[in-house]
């Protein structure tokens, strides 16, 4: 029998519980920690959850595998006030958009009887808590995990698997440093760019009635959980800020290019991101069909 534990049943770690309830394995427990009664209670009337409580009593102490669905911060602070009620031999792994930092924090406080295996599902939902919480969120995504030189090749191997089956498509294994560096691109500066541009608006102007795809599809991340990603955005700043100015250069490339009246100029950087765009799409169907 294994036993899955997820601490913080909220839009990621919801997902979670319902994704191993929606590809369920023989003998497998699904308990959870959460500090608000009700979302144990709903979890557990729809059947997401075996057994739930709002600080852990009984639930790390016979968990094979913890998820913990945590803000870098509260993980930390998580990690450290339960290194001894962890089970030995447990798998620990945690959800967080920041990678580099954490290792390096957590180095000295995560304890030698579990086997603490970093991960990033690439999968979420602008809305948070478990209401939002969806299995199908996971179906066809990105996974990334930065194992350290202390995990087990094993136990790498037993997450890889478990992750594949709930859904996910693609589990990549990367380094700590390159995950933020990529993070800081394809994920926080999108979210820089989404916030920026919907703040930029007039308050006074009936924008409503102006929108269409475009607006609409390059703001919906602005809708952001301000709590978690100043974390991310603080917590990786060195590979944020550097993302930032990379995309300066190339606003300000086409700012100037719009100032001198330079069509040629403008057509040929609309003919680069046309092209960068399709190898884009391309690449990303062939390894859906892998």
């Amino acid at each position: 029998m294994t036993t899955i534990a997820i601490v913080g049943l909220g839009v990621v770690g919801g997902s979670f519980a319902k994704a191993l309830k929606k590809y369920p394995q023989a003998g497998e427990r699904v308990l959870a920690i959460d500090p608000d009664e009700e979302t144990l209670q709903t979890a557990l009337s729809e059947g997401m959850i075996d057994y739930g409580e709002t600080a852990n009593e009984t639930i790390l102490q016979q968990a094979d595998l913890v998820i913990i669905g945590l803000y870098p911060r509260a993980l930390k602070d998580f990690i450290i006030k339960h290194r001894n009620d962890f089970k030995k031999g447990a798998i620990l792994t945690d959800v967080a958009g920041v990678k580099g930092v954490l290792v390096e924090q957590l180095k000295a406080e995560i304890p030698e009887h579990v086997d603490f295996i970093y991960g990033h599902p690439m999968a979420g939902r602008e809305n948070r808590g478990y209401a939002y919480s969806d299995a199908d969120v996971f179906e066809g995504a990105n996974y990334l995990l930065t194992p350290t030189a202390d995990n087990q090749p094993e136990n790498i191997e037993w997450l890889e698997q478990l992750i594949k089956r709930i859904g996910f498509k693609r589990v990549t294994i990367v380094q700590p440093e390159k995950h933020d560096e990529m993070i800081a691109f394809t994920s926080q500066l999108c979210h820089v760019i989404a916030v920026s541009l919907i703040n930029s608006d007039d308050p006074n102007r009936d924008t409503v009635k102006f929108i269409g795809d475009s607006y609409r599809d390059l703001t919906r991340i602005a809708k952001i959980n301000d709590s978690l990603w100043s974390e991310l955005f603080i917590e990786n700043k060195d590979e944020l800020l550097a993302a930032v100015e990379g995309f300066e250069k190339q606003f300000q490339l086409m700012k100037q290019a719009i100032q001198e009246d330079n069509v040629d100029e403008l057509a040929n950087m609309f003919k680069e991101s046309t092209k960068r765009r399709t190898q884009l799409e391309q690449a990303d169907r062939k390894q859906k069909a892998e």
